[in-house]
């Protein structure tokens, strides 16, 4: 029901900084998983599927990025290091990350 009441056409004049914003998430994602997650993980099969869980975070969820380590692990076989490490921390650390930053925000801005 929500959807379909939803005006979505009063939102026309938004869609180029709309889509301006989700690409350079999606740029800087990228950069950050190449250049950073994939290395401190140490370069490795755990490494690549920690990555396609850590793109699945950034881009979305803790589901999509579950989605995305199950679907590398289903063709090229099972990490689970990565199987650990990305529910942890999609569970503890954005959680308590969201609960210190929410707050200042709201109360500085």
């Amino acid at each position: 029901m929500s959807l379909m009441s939803m005006q979505l056409w009063t939102l026309v004049e938004l869609a180029g900084p709309i889509f301006t914003i989700l690409g350079a998430q999606f740029v800087i994602a990228v950069a950050l998983n190449i250049f950073v997650v994939f290395r401190l993980m140490g370069r490795d099969y755990d490494a690549a599927v920690v990555c396609s869980g850590f793109g699945g975070i950034s881009l979305g969820s803790t589901p999509t990025a579950m989605a995305n380590m199950s679907a590398v692990a289903q063709r090229y076989g099972a990490s689970h290091k990565a199987f650990i490490i990305v529910p942890l921390v999609c569970a503890f650390f954005i959680d308590l990350v969201n609960a210190l930053l929410i707050p200042f925000f709201l109360a500085n801005f």
